[in-house]
């Protein structure tokens, strides 16, 4: 039998992979989810697509040892810990990931699915209780809660030097559907489309701010828009919907404030955290130096995007790896994820139906 390998590519005495299977074989796969397998401790046994011959494909390049066009007789056939699920969307325009995990949680396997996870909150509350039933948990695929310098923010947001979370904004490029657009819909292109990158910002506020309690969002002539979140913690949100921005532009940012402290994200990467403190001593009108004391100076973090290191790898920057090693983890202890799970996806699935069925300017109650 062939020794596994390490992160580092070294020989490893000790196999503690979990055996997985695949459902998809598509091109975001191929680029992001199967190349972190040999970092993150899973062992691929089989691949599943509906075209047989990119299944044997798949397999004989991510080295599994079988490949099926039926995800039912791969269940049937195989010995597995877990399987992963990326596909496409049903003709209706819903994800399949719900009645895919449901199929697999029931053959006994532990899940993992990539996002959106669904366009409706009965399907996900329905998975949750098949979740129960079965002992099996799923995890989903928030790639952006495992992006170093968001769970950095998450670290520094719970320290008690950083105080309670007083307000969340986020940026990101995405465009809110029109009223027309949305009474249509799943079928339509530009709600399917809110719905698989609503889940980016989304997710990373849940994450950082826990549940919301109501969303009221605003929508510009030109697509983009406002989205503002009260959070049961008594913390607010926004995400600003930053459709039209150039494509040279930072895609994206993060900003949470504290009591007297403040972290920002720009572009995925790079973390500046504001300590608490202030400037030169003297006080206003009165210091002769812009400089405070070095205790009080920020931190800041980024890539040197220079040595051949893993963080400096596309697959760690942007969570691909951390959230494929963290579900490895869970699987391994048989623990359930503490985020990213299916009570998240349910919390995030009911800002898009507060978005598909509620009306600009109008305080919707979610939770």
């Amino acid at each position: 039998m062939t020794k596994p390998l390490g992160i580092r590519g070294e020989i490893v005495e000790k196999d503690e992979r979990i055996r997985a299977g695949f459902i998809g074989c598509g091109s975001h796969s191929f680029r992001n989810i199967y190349p972190t397998f040999q970092f993150a401790g899973v062992n691929l046994i089989a691949t599943c697509d509906i075209n047989a011959d990119k299944a044997a494909a798949y397999a004989k390049l991510f080295g599994a040892e079988r490949s099926y066009s039926d995800y039912r007789e791969m269940l049937a056939k195989e010995t597995l810990d877990a399987v992963f699920i990326v596909t496409n969307y049903d003709d209706d325009g819903s994800p399949k990931f719900m009645r895919l995990a449901q199929d697999c949680m029931r053959a006994g396997v532990y899940v993992w699915i990539e996002k959106p996870p669904s366009a409706s909150v009965a399907e996900v509350e329905d998975t949750i209780r098949v979740s129960r039933e079965t002992g099996k948990f799923v995890l989903v695929g928030f790639k952006k809660c495992f992006f170093p310098a968001v769970e950095k923010v998450k670290e520094i947001t719970e320290k008690p030097e950083f105080g309670s979370i007083n307000t969340i904004y986020v940026r990101y490029p995405q465009s809110i559907p029109s009223r027309a657009e949305m009474d249509c819909g799943v079928k339509n292109d530009h709600v399917r489309g809110f719905l698989d990158h609503l889940v980016h910002p989304m997710s990373v506020m849940n994450y950082i701010g826990g549940k919301v309690r109501a969303v009221c969002f605003e929508r510009s002539a030109h697509t983009g828009g406002f989205g503002l979140f009260s959070f049961q913690s008594g913390a607010l949100g926004t995400i600003h919907f930053a459709a039209g921005q150039s494509g040279t532009s930072p895609l994206e940012r993060l900003e949470v404030i504290g009591c007297g402290a403040n972290v920002v994200v720009d572009n995925g990467v790079k973390l500046t955290y504001y300590r608490p403190g202030s400037r030169g001593p003297g006080g206003y009108g009165g210091s002769p130096n812009y400089i405070g004391s070095d205790e009080h100076a920020p931190l800041y973090w980024e890539p040197e995007f220079s040595l051949g290191q893993l963080y400096n790898k596309g697959l760690f920057l942007l969570g691909y790896y951390g959230e494929v090693k963290y579900f490895a983890d869970c699987v391994r202890s048989n623990t359930p994820p503490a985020k990213c799970g299916l009570e998240d996806a349910l919390e995030i699935t009911k800002v898009f139906e507060a978005f598909l069925n509620g009306k600009p300017g109008e305080m919707i109650a979610i939770n």
